[in-house]
């Protein structure tokens, strides 16, 4: 299904339903006790701050952990997805000297949603 065709569909299913959102991915990403290593990555290694507690990050350093929380979301009956991208904005990036990095952290976010989306479409009966 198109882009095009999922807005389309959108509308009707509101009129049928409560559709579902997605839920905390903050609590989600807790779950992992990740370390500063795991934020930082490989692209961040020589960082001159500390990244850990910027979940959106992990969209750049740890996708396929990112793509599987949304997986989960959706094996659980979740019908719309939030995209990874809370605090993706030039202030709450400047917390970590990043702020140069937000078009790319959104970007990032939306494309692991989407990718979750369409894996979870494919395999829908």
């Amino acid at each position: 299904m198109n882009r095009t065709q999922r807005l389309a569909l959108l509308p009707a299913l509101l009129q049928q339903r409560i559709l579902i959102i997605d839920g905390a991915m903050g609590t989600m990403l807790q779950r992992h006790r990740l370390t500063e290593q795991d934020f930082q990555g490989r692209r961040f290694a020589q960082h001159p701050s500390d990244l850990k507690g910027n979940g959106d990050v992990l969209s750049l350093t740890q996708p396929a952990l990112i793509q599987d929380i949304h997986r989960q979301y959706l094996d659980a009956g979740a019908d719309l997805l939030e995209t990874n991208t809370f605090t993706s904005n030039a202030l709450a990036q400047a917390d970590y000297q990043l702020q140069g990095l937000v078009y790319e952290l959104n970007v990032a976010g939306a494309r692991l949603a989407r990718a979750a989306a369409d894996a979870a479409e494919q395999q829908a009966p």
